[in-house]
Parts: C-alpha cells; structure tokens; sequence
C-alpha cells in the first residue's frame, strides 16, 4: 500500500519531533531505529528528509533566527520547530515545488500547532521564497 506524501511528512514531522525529545533529555538517539518504529515500509523519502534536516540543522535553524522577529526557533513548540526545520529543509535542499512544500508544512501547522506558530510558519517560508 502506497503513502501519500502528505501521511510521510506527517510521519517525519513525529520522527524529528522525537529526535528532538530525545536530544533534550541527553538520550541515545539512532535515527534509523526512530524512523523504523514510526513507518512500516523502508521509505527513502522519509530517511533522505530526516537525516537531511539532522544534517543540516544548525544552517536550517540560523536561517529561521534570522527570518523570525523577536523569537527564535527553539522558542517554538516541538511540532512546530519540526514542521518549520522539515519545509525549510525542502525548500532550500530538494527540488520539491515551492507551492507543495508550504501547503503540506501549513496543513500540518494547523493540525498539530497553535494559531500563531502556524502564522510564524507560514510567515517564514513565505520570506524564505522572497531571498
């Protein structure tokens, strides 16, 4: 049975929420054993997305300081700092349309974030296309 890419992205949104958690509390993170207890088949979207964003988090997160007025990306809740790292990640490292990339980070801020993050959300990816 195939996944949408909207489910995947949801499903990495949770991976790196995780990750975050784990990082937070000083455990032992294996990546590859969180994407597996979170996704059924081998998902090579999932795992280029997730080590991506790992990889690149320190730029991915200077980038969202630098766009964000007055806040910082850790000062946004663990959900929204995944969605927001995953579509900055999209956007400047994959050749995912633009259009795509902010309607699924959007769709997921809504679901899982409160009203304001999701605007911080949108508000930074709309100034990540204007660069």
């Amino acid at each position: 049975m195939a996944i949408s890419r909207n489910e995947l992205r949801k499903k990495i949104m949770i991976i790196l929420y995780q990750i975050d958690i784990y990082k937070e509390q000083k455990m032992d993170v294996c990546i590859d054993t969180i994407i597996k207890d979170n996704i059924e088949i081998d998902n090579e979207f999932v795992k280029d997305i997730v080590h991506g964003v790992i990889k690149k988090q320190d730029q991915i997160d200077e980038l969202a300081n630098k766009l964000m007025k007055d806040w910082t990306i850790n000062r946004l809740d663990k959900s929204g700092a995944a969605i927001l790292r995953m579509a900055l990640y999209e956007l400047k490292y994959t050749k995912t349309p633009e259009v795509v990339v902010i309607n699924e980070a959007i769709i997921l801020a809504k679901k899982y974030c409160d009203d304001s993050v999701r605007k911080i959300i949108n508000a930074i990816l709309d100034k990540t296309l204007k660069m």
